[in-house]
């Protein structure tokens, strides 16, 4: 497993797409990298403006690729938050009449083949994975 400590601020996102990316193998699919880009931005941007708000803090990244699947956990010591907890926006509603939020966590479960999220000795754990074949 590789991994990546970084200060959770949006301008440090391109190097969490790399750093993920590196796990990739070379024939994965764009449709796939899009899937895992859009998982891996939702994640790290709301980190990087909630979790620490109104400071800033870490965020620990660690990837694997293991018997074709990509396993993404996002670690941060910011306020407890479960985004998966959150119900999922009803879609059939236009977006003027959906309310604001949870778009980026909904898209990122159905995206994803596993998201899971526990609190454990102060920080927010946050674990993705895709299957790649």
């Amino acid at each position: 497993m590789k991994e990546l400590r970084i200060t959770a601020e949006d301008k440090n996102m391109e190097r969490v797409n790399d750093f993920v990316h590196s796990c990739l193998p070379p024939d994965c699919t764009p449709i796939i990298m899009n899937k895992i880009d859009l998982a891996i931005e939702e994640i790290f941007v709301n980190i990087a403006h909630y979790a620490y708000n109104p400071d800033v803090g870490e965020a620990w990244i660690s990837a694997s690729f293991v018997d074709n699947i990509l396993t993404v956990i996002f670690k941060d010591r910011g306020k407890e938050f479960n985004p998966i907890a959150k119900k999922d926006p009803d879609i059939t509603l236009s977006a003027e009449e959906r309310e604001i939020g949870g778009l980026g966590i909904f898209l990122t479960k159905k995206f994803m083949d596993s998201v899971n999220y526990e609190y454990k000795d102060g920080q927010n754990i946050l674990t993705i994975s895709k299957k790649i074949s």
